[in-house]
């Protein structure tokens, strides 16, 4: 987003009502939360990656592999 965007959506939301302006408010906060808790996923799937390939690549899952 560029300069002027940035300048019409705050034009925009200086213009909402107190109430309409909470609500964007809200829907900020949940973006934010929403990209944290990606994160949060992204992080805990790479911490476990080393342990889960132990279990998966083994001979014994091999052969299940192959069914």
């Amino acid at each position: 987003m560029n300069v002027q965007d940035e300048k019409v959506l705050i034009e925009k939301l200086r213009s909402l009502p107190p109430q309409c302006q909470s609500e964007v408010e809200d829907f900020v906060d949940f973006l934010h939360s929403r990209s944290d808790d990606r994160r949060l996923v992204h992080a805990a799937s790479a911490m476990s990656e080393a342990t889960l390939r132990k279990l998966w690549d083994n001979e014994d899952d091999a052969e299940y592999d192959r069914l």
